[in-house]
């Protein structure tokens, strides 16, 4: 969005940021559900919607972003099928195997493509679909392993990667219809998913988990953690509108799964993971996807350009429609100057 450009944030910081800001939450997640037992995944996303409501808040009274109207109706629908993708999610890895987990996460890059295909009627080359099988493949090798599944479990990957392919499509075309900037957006989504949130994550996390977020005994360093997620969560959040604004749905799963590869890159550095050989040809065939896929993308904007100055040229006139144009307005006067005399 132009309102996002003028605030100085590249299309490279925009990227960077979502892949640091994303990895780094995923590790704060990983130390305080794993190392202090926070196991409440439901109730942590209302604290950062929570969180990133009140930066919004800030920022719209402190003249930092502008306010422009978007009806409710449009803003509840969109944190309805946003809230519901998180809960889905949360569902499919409760009931799910992780592999089944990480094959429903893969199959949005497809299902934002049909569904943006039926919304929009948008098409994608040869080449981009191309790219984007060689990444599924490719994360597909280093993430998947076991692969159970049930008919719970099915139906809640279904209904979550449904609805977080329309909740990334629905950013993008929201700030296309109303004219608005990332942030500004997302300052008028947050307080109602981080609303809705608060009420339904304890009773959530509890059916998940069996646990309830009364008995649970905060410690300083399980706050600090908690802390440091929810303020990676803002610019997680914020460069996500940023990314899908800017470019599209499909790009964001795509160069999205960059996160995936830094993930398990930091597993293995910091947390003693393994990474076999089966992982490394996996991530380094995911890269080339994203590698054909940047280039893909590039191509077909380039195939658009020309054909659009060839109909220029085409609808245009010629030199000798110019030149007859020419003499035809020159000889105007003449013909003006002798259609008086005969009137006289």
């Amino acid at each position: 969005m132009a309102s996002d450009k003028k605030n100085g944030v590249s299309d490279v910081g925009a990227w960077a940021m979502n892949v640091i800001s994303s990895v780094g939450i995923i590790m704060a997640n990983k130390q305080v559900m794993s190392g202090y037992n926070f196991r409440f995944a439901t109730t942590l996303t209302a604290l950062h919607f929570t969180i990133t409501a009140l930066v919004g808040f800030i920022s719209s009274r402190s003249g930092v972003i502008s306010s422009k109207h978007v009806p409710f109706v449009e803003l509840f629908a969109f944190s309805l099928v946003s809230n519901t993708s998180i809960v889905g999610m949360n569902l499919s890895l409760m009931l799910n195997s992780v592999g089944f987990y990480q094959i429903a996460k893969l199959s949005m890059i497809p299902t934002v493509c049909i569904l943006e295909w039926i919304l929009h009627g948008k098409t994608y080359s040869k080449e981009v679909k191309t790219a984007v099988f060689v990444v599924m493949i490719g994360v597909g090798i280093c993430t998947v392993t076991d692969v159970k599944v049930n008919l719970g479990g099915f139906t809640a990957a279904c209904v979550a990667v449904i609805c977080t392919s329309l909740q990334q499509i629905y950013i993008g075309s929201m700030q296309k219809k109303h004219n608005i900037g990332s942030f500004e957006l997302l300052s008028k989504t947050a307080p109602i998913q981080a609303a809705s949130l608060i009420v339904l994550g304890p009773f959530v996390d509890y059916i998940l988990n069996g646990e309830s977020l009364l008995d649970y005994s905060l410690s300083w360093g399980a706050t600090f953690f908690i802390g440091l997620s929810c303020t990676l969560a803002v610019f997680c959040n914020m460069s996500q509108y940023l990314c899908i604004g800017r470019f599209s749905a499909v790009s964001f799963q795509v160069l999205g799964h960059m996160k995936t590869v830094c993930v398990l890159t930091l597993g293995w550095i910091l947390f003693d993971s393994v990474l076999t050989f089966k992982n490394m040809s996996g991530m380094a065939m995911a890269v080339l996807g994203m590698v054909i896929y940047s280039w893909a993308v590039e191509q077909a904007k380039l195939q658009a350009k020309q054909s659009s100055l060839s109909y220029v040229k085409e609808s245009s006139f010629s030199e000798e429609d110019v030149a007859l144009l020419k003499s035809g307005l020159d000889q105007q006067p003449m013909k003006d100057i002798e259609l008086g005399r005969d009137m006289k």
